[in-house]
């Protein structure tokens, strides 16, 4: 409501000055719409504004033909087309144009998929931001597997979303559940699907040999309909707003013990969005007995690479290296890896086990490995440092030759002791050269006859007397 004087001005002004209700509205520091409302509960005219013809209007045809066409056709694409044909106005007028043009897409009824106790799963990732561990920075990416019954939910955070990492959240999530489900829905992701052309579908091979273990049935959706795994789509919204905001946490261990606990807790006390009068827990423990039951082994989890190395007696993996016995260098070893531990190994012999580190650019280290390789070196040091002091004094043997020696020199007790017999160094002889006769063989004689070089004068010395 406005005042009652003011009411009064608004009606004054059009009368008797003829104002339009832009200039009321401006001067009188009202909206338009008051203006127009209160002319009109007056019964008083309003002017209204003269339409002007628009410059798209011979080009309105051309362009919901082409939208008919191609729906999806960007404006700036269209744009240049009127330009063309000699549209005169500027491009950010046209897309409001086009943007009223552009025909709206049908609107799709969807039904309530409705699923039995313990038949189905819905499995998806999502990326949480990133965290630094050290010098590294690495994506935090939440693992996260819903039943469709119960809404039962199973959260774990993972520093990627290496198909070890998927693989490992399908195991620890079968490990809460302590069941499997028959079905397990996925997103066309790589980790599930690698190539897909209509139904014929090719699934990853790690994928299939952990759905062989578990005896449960991957099924992709449709491609661009996440509808069908609306389930899962949801509970991820439900992590972001009712877990992950505004929560703290020291490192990735700490952030999923506390996903843990509120998956046990508040998440499964929460109401079954399918049953509203019980909470989830309950569902899930109708759920619990219509699940398959676990294999008696666990799927293996770890990632197993091949590494090479070098000189250095380091093996490099993600992003760090670690170290291995000097007497493998230069070799091709294997790298089995955990969250927590780093195994490597040559064959089936375990060389290393290393705590791993999830930072980059680190050195691990065993003490053992490099301590034996500073004995080597240094071995190797004295062992030349001797043979430089045979060819510096050739009458000092080096220890390991004179110990050589006095084992062949009968009746010699130590190789330093006085009565040693020294044996003559043994030098190699080039060979006779002998010329080839059709008969006979003989020795190359050299000739006497050749004239002898004369001797180099002595150059004088600018100190000599002449």
């Amino acid at each position: 409501m406005i005042a009652r004087a003011l009411e009064t001005e608004i009606l004054r002004l059009p009368h008797t000055e003829h104002w339009p209700v832009g200039t009321i509205a401006t001067q009188l520091r009202v909206h338009h719409s008051t203006v127009r409302r209160v002319l009109a509960q007056a019964g008083a005219p309003v002017a209204q504004p003269t339409p002007r013809p628009s410059i798209i209007e011979p080009y309105r045809a051309f362009i919901v033909e082409t939208l008919g066409k191609y729906p999806t056709l960007r404006a700036s694409r269209l744009y240049t087309m009127v330009r063309e044909r000699g549209y005169p106005g500027a491009p950010d007028h046209f897309r409001a144009l086009v943007a009223r043009l552009r025909p709206r897409p049908a609107a799709q009824a969807y039904l309530r998929l409705l699923t039995l106790p313990g038949e189905q799963a819905q499995v998806d990732c999502a990326h949480f931001g990133k965290l630094t561990v050290g010098r590294a920075v690495r994506p935090l990416m939440a693992f996260v597997m819903v039943l469709s019954y119960s809404r039962h939910l199973f959260l774990r955070f993972y520093l990627g979303a290496a198909m070890n990492y998927f693989i490992r959240g399908h195991v620890e999530a079968f490990a809460a559940f302590n069941s499997v489900p028959r079905v397990l829905l996925y997103d066309n992701l790589k980790s599930a699907v690698l190539e897909r052309s209509g139904d014929a579908i090719r699934f990853h091979p790690t994928l299939l040999e952990l759905a062989a273990h578990y005896r449960f049935e991957p099924r992709p959706v449709a491609v661009a309909r996440g509808n069908e795994k609306g389930r899962v789509e949801r509970a991820i919204r439900f992590v972001r707003e009712a877990f992950f905001a505004a929560r703290t946490f020291r490192d990735l261990d700490d952030l999923n013990a506390q996903a843990a606990a509120w998956c046990e807790g508040a998440c499964a006390d929460r109401w079954c969005p399918q049953d509203r009068a019980r909470t989830v827990r309950t569902v899930f423990a109708e759920e619990a007995p219509r699940l398959l039951a676990l294999p008696e082994n666990p799927f293996p989890t770890e990632e197993r690479i091949e590494v090479s190395v070098g000189k250095s007696p380091y093996a490099r993996f993600d992003l760090n290296d670690y170290t291995v016995p000097h007497t493998h260098v230069n070799r091709t070893l294997s790298v089995l890896a955990t969250l927590d531990t780093v195994r490597i190994l040559d064959g089936s012999a375990v060389l290393a086990i290393h705590r791993r580190t999830f930072d980059r650019g680190a050195q691990i280290e065993i003490k053992a490995h490099l301590e034996a390789l500073v004995t080597h070196k240094r071995a190797a040091r004295a062992h030349r440092a001797q043979d430089r002091l045979h060819h510096a004094a050739p009458g000092a043997k080096p220890l390991h030759l004179a110990r050589r020696r006095a084992r062949r020199t009968p009746g010699c007790a130590h190789p330093r002791s006085a009565g040693t017999a020294r044996h003559p160094r043994r030098r190699r002889r080039s060979p006779p050269h002998w010329t080839k006769t059709p008969r006979t063989w003989a020795p190359c004689v050299t000739s006497s006859t050749s004239t002898p070089t004369p001797a180099a004068k002595p150059r004088p010395s600018r100190w000599s007397c002449p």
